[in-house]
């Protein structure tokens, strides 16, 4: 049954539709002589809570427009590709000419809004069939998270949004105005409360963990705790760090490169650093598909080059700003940006023994960086099929939530709370594992001990810079720290362009009743 449980979980999350005939029928065998209320209720429930996991995998959460909004956007980051995909990018999110019309913005927009309708549809039918039992608990705290993680998308991205939180059938009922970002983020609270309250501290059954990537308590206090650093909540902040790290169901990978891998059989996904990851997985020559284009968008784009570099789209590629400011000493340097026309370092820098070809826009490869954080295993290629003419690798997770990030909230929130002791000691956590799990005497990546609350504050922002480049953190870091000016604005971002403005179609069928950003 355990088998049965994890097979029948990861063909959920991309069958919305089949989950609705048989996810009740799994759940009614737990009792097989017997089907009470709880089991009809939690099956429903059951269903529509696998459908979240499923939109999820939607272009504004896991594909171009959410790596255009979360990555291309800061300093480090560039759309890449070539010079004619997409040239409408370069323009809206490199150079912040932002726009109130098009693809990205649009469907970020309304991607966020559709998941958050479906989590209150779900919340809705679980009032309406007053189910309490701890199963249908679980899924009320899955859509209270899904709703919670798509309202602080949202607020960090527009500042006050319309405040959706009930369920409507009648498109009329959903033409609200905006909310102020206070009301937003005392929606998140509610939410994230009650998400913490119900979801498990895991999955693990007789020893198994039978729903792999599945949301828990962890997930939401550490959603929670980034909310929270955003208002420069530190005690907060401190509080619900220090209790995902209590839980001890989570641990730094003992290498960086590990955290990356994503082979054969499922091997690196859902790692012990792993909090919370968008599953993906890709059957033998194609079949049983249940993939999605993060991986895809984000590999290397063949330009010029043989056919066995057609790996994929090659977006969000790093920039020549992040490549010479990064120490060539920190090992993640090469771990993180993969170099045309060079040696891909081998297993111990995250490659795979391979040599790229040269940066020749036509005749080879029309970037000089790639993002190495995706970059595709040969032997997945081969196991699925997606090379050779169809440049994929849709079995890539999207890594959303990570244990480093929890480490590294604590450590600023300490310091700006005046306990430097606890936020060198967690500093020193991320760079260990950094420099090769060196002691403390190394000069890889060395230690860095508290000087004073300014020095050690400039300490955690360029951890961070190098621990989480290329994953879409840098942008919403250097609006709330107040260093956009400086570090964006040579690219040609102002104050207002820390919030986008609102799309034009949102405003237009509202009828007026939607007000467009006052900057904007």
């Amino acid at each position: 049954m355990k088998k049965n449980k994890i097979i029948f979980w990861s063909l959920l999350l991309t069958l919305p539709v089949l989950v609705a005939v048989t996810g009740c029928k799994k759940f009614l065998d737990r009792k097989p002589l017997t089907a009470t209320l709880d089991d009809l209720n939690q099956g429903t429930l059951e269903a529509q809570s696998f459908g979240l996991y499923s939109t999820l995998r939607y272009a504004g959460f896991s594909t171009l427009p959410w790596i255009d909004f979360h990555s291309i956007r800061d300093d480090d980051a560039q759309k890449g590709s070539s010079t004619t995909d997409g040239a409408e990018i370069n323009t809206e999110f490199e150079t912040f000419q932002y726009s109130k019309d098009d693809w990205a913005p649009n469907t970020y927009w309304n991607d966020h809004y559709y998941m958050i309708n479906l989590c209150n549809k779900e919340i809705y039918f679980a009032d309406s069939l007053k189910a309490t039992d701890p199963a249908s608990l679980r899924n009320v705290g899955e859509a209270r998270f899904f709703r919670a993680y798509c309202f602080f998308e949202l607020v960090k991205t527009y500042g006050d949004v319309p405040l959706i939180n009930f369920y409507f059938t009648n498109a009329a009922d959903g033409i609200k105005p905006k909310s102020p970002a206070t009301a937003i983020y005392a929606q998140i609270d509610a939410d994230l409360t009650l998400a913490a309250q119900y979801l498990p501290v895991n999955w693990v059954v007789g020893g198994t963990n039978i729903y792999p990537g599945r949301l828990t308590s962890g997930a939401a206090k550490t959603l929670w705790a980034q909310t929270y650093l955003f208002r420069q909540n530190w005690a907060k902040v401190i509080q619900l760090c220090n209790e995902v790290i209590t839980t001890n169901q989570y641990s730094l990978a003992t290498t960086f490169p590990e955290i990356w891998k994503d082979g054969l059989s499922g091997a690196g996904k859902n790692g012990p650093e792993s909090i919370f990851e968008m599953n993906c997985n890709v059957g033998a020559n194609g079949t049983a598909n249940n993939g999605v284009q993060w991986g895809t968008c984000q590999n290397v784009r063949q330009g010029g080059a043989t056919n066995v570099w057609n790996l994929g789209w090659g977006w969000n590629t790093p920039t020549q700003k992040l490549e010479t400011a990064w120490p060539a000493t920190d090992p993640r340097k090469t771990q993180t940006i993969l170099y045309s026309g060079q040696f891909d370092g081998g297993q111990a820098a995250g490659g795979y023994g391979a040599t790229l070809p040269a940066y020749a826009p036509g005749p080879g490869l029309d970037q000089p960086y790639w993002n190495k954080k995706v970059y595709s295993d040969p032997s997945m290629r081969q196991f699925t099929g997606q090379i050779f003419g169809s440049g994929g690798a849709d079995w890539i997770n999207h890594r959303i939530l990570r244990y480093a990030d929890v480490i590294l909230m604590l450590a600023e929130a300490a310091n700006e709370s005046g306990d430097g002791v606890t936020a060198a000691a967690n500093l020193e956590k991320i760079r260990y594992r950094a420099s090769g799990n060196q002691a403390i005497g190394r000069t890889i990546v060395p230690y860095i001990a508290f000087v004073n609350q300014a020095q050690m504050r400039q300490a955690i922002k360029d951890e961070r810079r190098w621990e989480f480049a290329m994953e879409g953190y840098r942008f919403y870091d250097l609006v709330r720290w107040g260093d956009a000016i400086t570090e964006l604005g040579p690219l040609g971002y102002t104050n207002r362009c820390r919030f986008y403005p609102i799309p034009q179609k949102a405003i237009d069928l509202s009828g007026g009743v939607l007000k467009q950003n006052p900057e904007w």
